[in-house]
């Protein structure tokens, strides 16, 4: 079928204005909202005493510490160890128009020998903010690059902004593990997904 020229006219102003407002507001976003994983009753991946809702509250308190002093207005969606549900944490975040959703995990497998980091995103919209984050953060640390995925995590598949789930490592890898526990680590981490962030805003 051929339409009439200012049918497709019409067709291509609008696809053009639909890449340049989603631009826009990825470049303009006021707030990054930062979900460290899991807390309260819901310890996530463990090992031990070493449990995932600790590395990950930490992890992401240094992360706002870290966009804060470079003067990105941060909100999060907890500060303690309290347990949020999936819907609450989602509905949080998209309170806060023209933001960036980051939610703040580590891993765990019963394979001991796997170890590396991966960010998962699922609209396409979010693939570029995963991919600035990966690649900022396995520039601060050697350890397996596992790339930037799509999945269909609760928090990210109902987020209406550009959306990340950050796997920070693997507490049932032991190597990895030992790492993780160390305050520097976390603070790579944190400066690594930090970075990712203001490259995404300067990529625009």
């Amino acid at each position: 079928m051929t339409f009439p020229l200012s049918h497709r006219l019409l067709i291509a102003v609008t696809l053009t204005l639909t890449v340049l407002t989603g631009a826009l507001q990825a470049k303009s976003f006021r707030y990054v909202i930062i979900d460290p994983g899991h807390g309260g009753h819901d310890r996530g991946g463990h090992h031990g005493l070493v449990y995932e809702k600790h590395l990950a509250l930490d992890t992401a308190l240094r992360l706002e510490h870290y966009l804060k002093s470079k003067g990105i207005r941060t909100k999060m969606t907890r500060r303690s160890d309290v347990f949020i549900s999936l819907p609450g944490r989602a509905s949080y975040g998209n309170r806060y128009s023209k933001s960036i959703f980051v939610s703040v995990h580590y891993n765990s497998t019963w394979k001991r020998d796997t170890l590396g980091l991966e960010t998962y995103y699922y609209s396409s919209k979010s693939k570029k903010l995963a991919t600035h984050v990966q690649s900022s953060m396995m520039r601060k640390l050697r350890t397996p690059n596992r790339g930037v995925k799509h999945a269909k995590f609760y928090v990210i598949r109902h987020s209406k902004h550009p959306s990340i789930l950050v796997e920070c490592g693997f507490v049932t890898n032991r190597r990895e593990r030992s790492r993780m526990k160390k305050a520097w680590f976390r603070q790579s981490i944190a400066e690594g997904i930090g970075e990712g962030i203001l490259n995404y805003k300067r990529s625009w």
